[in-house]
């Protein structure tokens, strides 16, 4: 019965593969060039992926004021952060006085710019731990031509953001608000039992602004089992027109009895909220208040489930989420669909098996549609999507392929337009947002397969889009 009332109310649209092919193409991409970043950077496999190249992170890669910014770990697990100038400058590296502490492919570096005193920020290498943080020093990304790059614009790494403690944390990630003020979100607890937290920069003092999501409350599997504990997953934090804060998320539960087979995934659901405060209250898709942030977080709760799923189907968490220019937020998801299953009992497998990508939207009435892309991603991994000036959408897939669908169609002629194997790409990507937003260009940082830990290249692939 709420599984048929939250369809009532969302009004989502699932149309099948067949129909969401329409006769015209979708708009493609161009390869402008494909530099190397490093020609042996750390390898090993982890959570079936690599420490450099996560897709949740945001962001291993941006750009500002003409100059293009990445991170990674060497071969020797250093730290280094570069910069280039756009189109087509040298990258200049600088080795952080950090080295990598464990070998988990969820220590990814973040990078974030705080426009209001022109500082890189950089957290990195922790999971479920203290953070590892340096900032550089003010000015660097706001006049780069006038500075040289090196470590020593770089100031000591902390354990704190500048005397504000956060605890064990996970997945940092950074955002800018319209009034250029840094954010930073983040995860403390644990897989499972976690809460999202976050904390703002205002171009001298950092502050926390506590958590806004809760692991408590009571959840009930199709099985008739109950988990009280979880943590909300986010597919993305986005601001977007009018300076709404977007974000889709999926649950995961504590209690892996409501699976019907250990080897799945407890992911469940796709949810929505959002906030036109910056982040302190967050509302549900239909406008009322979900929740605060300091004071009494969002919860579990049926209401803010956009496109329901249970927890047997090898959801993906973290995946992707975009806004276009109308400020619609637009989420990307993948799982195991009930016609090949409907009990997923190893999720890394049957998710490369018969996993299929999923675009959902909101439209102006507030209802979302969901269409299933007809290309299959052929991996357990995550897909970016971004759009371009005229709303058109990409989808990065694992292995550096990449799937278009146009705005004239309303996202239904999805396309493959980039599938190159000669590139060798392992796994998932990620994609810098800022330079497709100031240029139409699409950079993709991807690192080389190797075997076993055998260092590999990592590099940037620039796309013209459209």
């Amino acid at each position: 019965m709420i599984r048929a009332m939250i369809l009532l109310v969302t009004c989502l649209a699932l149309v099948s593969p067949a129909a969401a092919v329409a006769e015209r193409a979708g708009p493609g991409v161009t390869l402008l060039r494909d530099t190397q970043l490093d020609p042996a950077a750390l390898y090993f496999v982890s959570y079936d992926g690599l420490v450099n190249n996560q897709s949740y992170q945001s962001d291993a890669i941006l750009t500002h004021a003409g100059y293009q910014y990445t991170a990674w770990y060497t071969a020797n697990r250093n730290a280094v952060v570069a910069r280039r100038h756009l189109p087509a400058g040298a990258w200049e590296k600088a080795v952080l006085p950090h080295k990598l502490t464990v070998n988990d492919s969820h220590n990814v570096i973040s990078l974030g710019i705080s426009p209001t005193d022109g500082r890189l920020h950089v957290a990195m290498d922790v999971h479920d731990t203290r953070v590892f943080y340096v900032k550089s020093e003010a000015g660097l990304v706001s006049a780069p031509a006038s500075r040289a790059w090196s470590t020593a614009r770089f100031g000591p790494v902390q354990r704190t953001l500048d005397g504000a403690e956060l605890g064990g944390i996970s997945y940092p990630q950074f955002v800018v608000t319209p009034e250029r003020r840094l954010q930073l979100s983040y995860r403390t607890g644990r897989s499972g039992n976690g809460t999202n937290e976050l904390a703002e920069y205002d171009g001298t003092t950092w502050r926390k602004l506590g958590r806004w999501s809760s692991a408590g409350g009571s959840w009930t599997g199709p099985n008739g089992v109950t988990s009280t504990t979880r943590n909300m997953y986010l597919h993305g934090l986005t601001y977007g027109r009018g300076g709404r804060l977007h974000a889709a998320f999926t649950w995961r539960e504590g209690n892996s009895g409501v699976l019907c087979n250990s080897g799945g995934l407890t992911n469940h659901d796709t949810g929505y909220v959002y906030s036109d405060d910056r982040g302190r209250t967050w509302r549900r898709n239909t406008g009322q208040v979900a929740g605060t942030t300091g004071g009494s977080p969002v919860g579990v709760a049926a209401n803010l489930v956009v496109d329901p799923l249970g927890p047997n189907h090898g959801l993906m968490n973290q995946e992707s989420q975009a806004v276009d220019s109308t400020g619609a937020p637009h989420t990307v998801i993948s799982y195991v669909p009930g016609r090949f299953t409907q009990c997923v009992t190893r999720y890394a497998a049957d998710r490369t098996r018969w996993g299929r990508t999923f675009h959902l939207f909101r439209t102006p009435a507030g209802s979302w549609v969901k269409r299933e892309v007809p290309i299959q991603p052929n991996a357990t991994g995550r897909t970016r999507a971004v759009f371009d000036r005229d709303d058109n959408i990409y989808l990065i897939m694992p292995f550096g392929r990449i799937v278009s669908a146009s705005k004239a169609s309303n996202w239904t002629d999805w396309t493959l337009v980039f599938d190159r194997a000669g590139m060798n790409v392992f796994g998932e990507v990620n994609v810098d947002y800022s330079r497709v937003a100031t240029e139409g260009v699409l950079s993709v940082l991807y690192q080389q397969r190797s075997t076993g830990t055998t260092p590999s290249p990592i590099r940037v692939a620039d796309f013209r889009l459209g």
